[in-house]
């Protein structure tokens, strides 16, 4: 019988350890709840570094202050009042899923703010793309806010860093409106990307950027999109001029249900703050023929497919004694899924529910979902290859999980470089 091992509990130990200085996991302090996003520091405490420029700003529907108000009417208020001594917001820049964040497909197109008839130029078509050198030459500043999911496959990042390789070009300063981490900045799991996979920022006609396999980090990071930015720029050598506009009264241990900011969905699949802590290790399985709850309310904290005997499963994930999950069958019916799989079918499936979140291992938990379906189910499971590199990101994984190796083992291999990580990222930490 496979259970959650002593060896695994003690190398989640050290990361634990590492990560927090040799001190336990400190719960969310008294008060907490007193965060404000880097947009409402950047208007009310540092306006000088936009006032009487030329403003260009990437963001979507999370670009919001603590009240919900957008950043395009918070910097549009305040060019009003300000007249021409206040920021000129000249162009608008949208990542995957658009401005409004409503969108689940590929190749959007440009268009115009409604309200204030900005140009929106898209920065997602078949993969992310850098902001055109003729808008960004005639910006001063490019202000960047978006919701950062805290994992290794989330587009936003990528799309940043490519802006902020061009505004480096460009000579235009990059202000990066920072937001907390939602699953915390204490947490840090999983496999390291394989160097082999990481486009590290580039493109080019030969080697098309792939936005969810950008650089070397595990899939559960434990950095803010303001902490990524200073990562990135040092380690690409992006050469941008970034100053990065710090979150008030976050800390490293806050849940994002902490803060009370308001829950926007940053993608149409990302339903709440459940959602985005199981994903970095649940999002392995979109690179197979597993439904992981797309088309439902409940995405990532449902796997299924037709074939599935998740009884079976059940029982096996189990004996594996998860911290911090339990596990229950339920069908459920994908509608109009932006995967494709199952639309319109009722399929057998497994219901994640948290228990514990400061227990849960992510990376142990998507090893474990998939090992359990390959035991009860291998002649039916079927991987896309490439993506299932990217996204598990260990050279051979496919191969080993097949083997039937043990999930634990396989996450067990990824700890030494895990923890080399947090030591080598600690200096880009804004955070305590």
């Amino acid at each position: 019988m496979h259970r959650y091992t002593r060896r695994g509990a003690l190398a989640t130990l050290a990361v634990l350890l590492a990560c927090m200085g040799s001190a336990p996991v400190e719960r969310a302090r008294q008060g907490a709840g007193h965060v404000r996003p880097g947009i409402t520091v950047l208007v009310t405490d540092s306006a000088a570094l936009i006032d009487g420029k030329r403003v260009g700003l990437l963001t979507n529907q999370t670009g919001v202050d603590e009240h919900g108000v957008s950043d395009i009417d918070l910097l549009m208020k305040r060019q009003t009042e300000k007249g021409g001594a206040g920021p000129k917001l000249t162009a608008l820049f949208s990542p995957e899923h658009g401005i409004r964040g409503t969108e689940d497909r590929t190749n959007l197109a440009n268009g115009r703010d409604e309200r204030t008839g900005i140009p929106i130029y898209s920065l997602y078509g078949a993969t992310t793309l850098a902001p055109p050198d003729s808008v960004l030459k005639n910006l001063d500043v490019l202000a960047i806010d978006l919701q950062d999911l805290g994992a290794r496959p989330w587009t936003f990042v990528a799309t940043m860093v490519y802006a902020m390789r061009s505004a480096a070009a460009q000579h235009v300063r990059v202000l990066v409106l920072d937001r907390p981490n939602p699953i915390t900045g204490s947490h840090v799991e999983g496999p390291l990307l394989d160097t082999s996979f990481a486009y590290a920022g580039s493109h080019s006609a030969a080697r098309a950027a792939t936005p969810t396999a950008l650089y070397p980090i595990p899939s559960r990071h434990g950095l803010t999109l303001g902490e990524l930015a200073r990562f990135y720029n040092d380690v690409l050598g992006l050469h941008a001029d970034l100053v990065v506009v710090p979150v008030e009264g976050w800390r490293r241990v806050d849940w994002f249900n902490d803060t009370k900011l308001p829950w926007i969905k940053p993608s149409p699949n990302m339903p709440n703050l459940t959602s985005a802590t199981l994903y970095p290790g649940v999002v392995w399985l979109e690179a197979t023929n597993i439904s992981v709850g797309r088309g439902t309310e409940s995405a990532f904290q449902l796997i299924g497919a037709p074939w599935l005997n998740a009884k079976k499963a059940i029982d096996l994930l189990e004996s594996r004694n998860l911290p911090g999950v339990k596990f229950s069958a339920e069908r459920f019916t994908p509608a109009h899924p932006g995967d494709d799989k199952y639309s319109g079918v009722s399929i057998d499936g497994i219901r994640i529910t948290i228990t514990d979140r400061e227990r849960v291992n992510t990376a142990r938990l998507g090893a474990a979902l998939l090992w359990a379906a390959i035991q009860v189910n291998k002649d039916s499971i079927r991987f896309q290859q490439k993506g299932f590199n990217q996204l598990f990101g260990v050279r051979g994984g496919r191969e080993a999980f097949m083997r039937g190796a043990d999930p634990d083992s396989l996450v067990d291999a990824s700890v030494p470089a895990t923890i080399a990580f947090m030591e080598a990222t600690k200096k880009y930490r804004i955070y305590k």
